[in-house]
């Protein structure tokens, strides 16, 4: 009854960080734009994502810019998208073995091979994870090292957008529920493993018939 419980809770765990990551690869705000110095007044708030760039105006207007080349981008986020996608194409793995390997699913004949599913389910999404932080955490190195960069222009200055902090958030979770989808596995393994103990201490030595063998002496 534990492990089912463990898994229901890794698996609200893992599918919110999934979705987290989900957001943080669509929202443009990876590094919004740095009001500092001279850069003081603000005129635009300038975004810039994964797949797009946004200026949003005083007035209230935003108007986004699909990024023309992939190979134009800085390395850190083209490497941010290609972990980032990996990142939610292993996470779509990771919920089809979980689903297979739940105690309340019949997606397998053999339930000896569940807390096996379970526990490539749980590995699946530390594997998520891991790639989600490491790609927020690659942008955000990024962002810091151009910000104390003396010869980059105040202009070019970026800070974190709300994209790295959904994306930390998501990691975590993705991490903490594929860990906790582990230990459920072993407690269900623990669990089908019923020891055999014969008690001979009831036995007695009986003839055919039923009779004591003192009987016959």
């Amino acid at each position: 009854m534990a492990s089912a419980g463990l898994e229901i809770l890794g698996m609200i765990l893992t599918v919110a960080g999934w979705l987290g990551g989900m957001v943080a690869c669509c929202l443009p705000m990876w590094r919004v734009a740095a009001y500092i110095g001279q850069n003081i007044v603000i005129t635009q708030i300038v975004w810039e994502g994964l797949w797009m760039s946004c200026a949003v105006q005083s007035t209230g207007q935003m108007h986004c810019r699909i990024y023309d080349s992939m190979l134009g981008l800085p390395d850190d986020l083209q490497a941010a998208r290609a972990l980032i996608v990996v990142s939610i194409l292993l996470g779509v793995v990771g919920m089809t073995l979980a689903v297979a390997g739940a105690k309340c699913t019949n997606c397998t004949s053999d339930a000896a091979n569940k807390p096996r599913i379970m526990l490539a389910a749980g590995v699946t999404f530390i594997m998520c994870g891991l790639m989600l932080l490491v790609a927020v955490c690659w942008t955000a190195n990024g962002i810091i090292l151009d910000f104390h960069n003396p010869l980059l222009e105040e202009t070019q200055k970026r800070e974190f957008g709300n994209s790295l902090y959904f994306g930390w958030g998501a990691s975590c979770l993705l991490i903490v529920g594929g860990g906790i989808m582990s230990c459920s596995c072993c407690s269900k393994a623990q669990s089908n493993a019923v020891p055999t103990r014969v008690d001979y201490s009831g036995v007695k030595s009986m003839s055919v018939n039923g009779y004591d063998r003192k009987d016959y002496v």
